[in-house]
């Protein structure tokens, strides 16, 4: 291979990569506001489930379809080494992240809990280059935290000058969530992006069945009064979130790595604040639509700056 043709297959990887990570995103993007939707005390479901409920159940969901998944595949078990990595992503991205988001949705409006997730590709970055041995440059860290202090400062204006209380909850699950998709994206250049995500939710499902049968006993009053409109989403936080999302964003990670393919989550607040007003009727206003292109702008700028690989 020469090297003319070696960098139009990396760059053409890059691509693919960006692309994959952005379709993952748009469907992630959607998950704080249907969160909001499923654990109630909206206009359109006023009687919801439990926050713990909708968590741990989406997950456990996910999980049988997972398993259904590499039953299909007839997938062999994963190699010794790729246990704990499975292990970061089912703590961080199965049980952590939705856990916590869930408890802050119910008091955070999902347009206030989605500026503050636009921390997480600076995040994932962070993470990437402790455990998956990526390098960004100095333009690239540049490029991310202007990004980031832009999604900072909206938060902020949005919440008068100050944070909530559930905000720490938002920036623990960050922190989980920033874990999971980095050990994910590196293992997924070895094991693939399907097989990754699926095992990881086969791991976390044996604990998870005995709490959600708890759940399911505690909570039979909210379950049985929840509105259709919490089912509803319910369900897209257990097959999109939890499931298909991954497929997208591991995939897009394995091609164009952990920190490059992870900036386009700096777009996701945003598209999360547009799925907030379609389907919460919250308001979105002008101011949003400029820290939007501001933000997109950024995203731009980032992709070309330098990451080493190993």
């Amino acid at each position: 291979m020469t090297a003319h043709t070696l960098s139009a297959s990396i760059t053409s990887d890059d691509s693919r990569g960006m692309l994959l990570g952005l379709a993952g995103v748009a469907i992630f993007s959607l998950t704080l506001p249907f969160t909001r939707l499923a654990v109630g005390g909206t206009d359109f479901a006023p009687n919801g489930l439990s926050p713990m409920f909708v968590a741990l159940a989406r997950a456990l969901g996910a999980a049988v379809l997972a398993g259904a998944w590499l039953v299909w595949q007839r997938a062999s078990w994963p190699p010794r080494g790729a246990w704990l990595p499975l292990t970061l992503v089912a703590f961080g991205c199965v049980i952590g992240f939705p856990w916590l988001t869930s408890i802050a949705m119910r008091t955070l409006p999902a347009a206030h809990g989605a500026v503050l997730v636009g921390i997480l590709p600076l995040a994932t970055a962070v993470f990437a280059a402790l455990l998956g041995g990526e390098k960004p440059s100095r333009g690239f860290w540049i490029m991310a935290v202007c990004g980031s202090a832009l999604v900072a400062g909206f938060a902020l204006r949005q919440g008068g000058g100050g944070l909530h209380a559930a905000d720490l909850a938002i920036f623990a699950a960050v922190l989980l969530a920033a874990m999971g998709y980095a050990a994910g994206g590196r293992l997924s250049q070895t094991l693939g992006g399907q097989h990754t995500i699926c095992w990881a939710l086969v791991l976390a499902a044996p604990p998870l069945v005995p709490v959600v049968a708890w759940l399911c006993w505690r909570d039979a009053a909210l379950i049985a009064a929840a509105d259709p409109a919490a089912w509803a989403g319910f369900a897209y936080t257990c097959v999109f979130s939890m499931f298909i999302g991954f497929f997208f964003w591991y995939r897009g990670m394995a091609l164009g790595g952990v920190a490059r393919v992870g900036q386009v989550q700096l777009v996701q607040p945003f598209l999360s604040l547009l799925g907030a007003a379609a389907f919460l009727g919250e308001a979105l206003d002008w101011q949003t639509v400029v820290f939007a292109i501001a933000v997109i702008a950024t995203v731009g700028v980032g992709r070309k700056m330098g990451v080493k690989r190993r």
